[in-house]
């Protein structure tokens, strides 16, 4: 029912087929979606990043933890392109530098960033809004002619389930709770079929039913596709990590599973407190 109402819509919406062809040059046969390797990022002498490494696993869900001006926001400046290092390099997959890549391109390759606020169109409803962020050609041509294709429709369909939207997706985005257009925002970036997602701080301003709610589609995200969660909620990283990093004046000061960051001493002393 929900595909037979999405074909009606396309046809009216000028929204069109195609694809973006950087994301398939992908190589991420050694496993690694993500590495960066000495990092370094200065504002006016203060190094927000210092000599900073990191590997991001395919499919792996990291999150990334620490105190306020440890670095973490620079870090996904850094990633998509926003910010560019002083020195050290960012490699998605094994071929494409990051540094010498626009953020339009790196966001082409297949790396997705959400903010902490969600940023949806709230006069439109939640399928205008996942048909407006898939992947497609957005030509002026294919725009005002074009259709969207079964295999799309198909996936904004699945993209509708995964983000437990589908009985509401004739509502208007603004009517939506703070919660629910998170989730939206989430789905219009699967729509664009990312291989990895950077999300900061997804979970502020939940109810503790939608937190729970984020932490069961986070779990279902991973393998599927790379994430990188940047959180201060300690009881919500507790539903989800697998792997943590724990970022202090820039540079990586522990990394592991939770209990091992927990336990670590200098953790402790910068950031969890005793």
């Amino acid at each position: 029912m929900i595909k037979s109402n999405i074909s009606d819509f396309s046809a009216s919406s000028g929204l069109s087929s195609g694809r973006v062809s950087l994301g398939d040059q992908l190589d991420t046969t050694h496993g690694v979606v993500l590495y960066l390797e000495e990092i370094t990022v200065s504002f006016d002498g203060f190094k927000a990043l210092n000599n900073l490494s990191l590997t991001i696993d395919v499919g792996e869900l990291r999150c990334i933890i620490g105190p306020n001006g440890a670095g973490k926001t620079t870090l996904q400046d850094v990633i998509t392109g926003k910010t560019r290092p002083d020195s050290g390099s960012v490699f998605f997959g094994q071929t494409l530098d990051c540094t010498k890549m626009t953020e339009p391109q790196i966001a082409q390759a297949g790396i997705g960033r959400k903010f902490q606020k969600p940023t949806v169109f709230e006069n439109h409803t939640v399928l205008e809004n996942l048909e407006l962020a898939i992947k497609t050609n957005k030509s002026v041509w294919s725009s005002l002619f074009g259709k969207m294709t079964g295999q799309q429709l198909d996936r904004i369909d699945e993209v509708l389930q995964t983000i437990n939207l589908q009985s509401l997706y004739k509502t208007r985005a603004g009517l939506l709770s703070h919660g629910q257009k998170q989730w939206l925002e989430i789905g219009m970036l699967l729509c664009q079929e990312p291989k990895l997602l950077l999300l900061d701080e997804p979970v502020a301003g939940m109810t503790d039913e939608e937190t729970d709610k984020t932490a069961e589609l986070f779990n279902s995200l991973a393998g599927k596709h790379s994430l990188v969660v940047v959180e201060h909620d300690m009881a919500f990283v507790n539903k989800i990590a697998r792997k943590v990093t724990v970022l202090h004046q820039g540079s990586v000061l522990a990394e592991g599973t939770m209990q091992q960051v927990q336990s670590n001493e200098e953790v402790i002393e910068v950031y969890l407190g005793r």
